[in-house]
């Protein structure tokens, strides 16, 4: 089996969707009160960080940041290992009544999403939630559509995308694989 890798994203475009995205954050939000940015384990993290460092920027406040794991609450960690690795969920203020910006990477089906909105009303109930994703490849198995896309990309069953972050030791960058049979 061969495999095919096309750039979506190289780290200036990167750049310029998340400076877009916090731009539309704030103008959907009008403003950033009660606003807070958690983001999801582990490319959701690191997004998240560099969207609150740009809103920051912009507004010249920190907002609120949190960490949020959903291993338990996935409903396909049984598939995926016997022994789902749990780290931490590290959100250090109450998420009733803010407005919740939730950051992933990637959206595919749908069932992260899923997993981390159960996760997060465990621990209170927001305002509101709203996702910001860098990469939406369609597809889904549920009815979760994003608020804030970095870029939109369609995508076959034989295709990935990997988002590769300077954070975890590689250039910036997002990247299609097609496998070939």
């Amino acid at each position: 089996m061969s495999k095919t890798e096309k750039i979506l994203l190289n780290a200036q475009e990167m750049d310029r969707a998340l400076t877009r995205m916090a731009h539309e954050i704030i103008e959907h939000s009008k403003g950033i009160k009660d606003l807070a940015i958690i983001g999801i384990r582990t490319g959701g993290v690191y997004l998240a960080e560099r969207l609150r460092q740009r809103i920051a920027a912009i507004e010249g406040v920190m907002l609120p940041f949190g960490i949020l794991d959903i291993n338990l609450y996935r409903d396909d960690w049984s598939k995926l290992t016997q022994h789902p690795i749990v780290r931490k969920t590290e959100i250090p203020f109450p998420v009733d009544q803010k407005d919740i910006i939730l950051v992933d990477d990637v959206i595919y089906t749908g069932r992260t999403i899923r997993a981390a909105l159960d996760a997060l009303t465990d621990l209170g109930r927001p305002k509101r939630i709203q996702l910001a994703v860098l990469v939406d490849r369609g597809r889904r198995e549920l009815p979760i559509q994003p608020d804030y896309v970095g870029i939109s990309v369609k995508t076959s069953a034989k295709e990935h995308v990997n988002v590769y972050l300077k954070e975890e030791g590689t250039p910036d960058c997002v990247v299609l694989t097609k496998n070939e049979d």
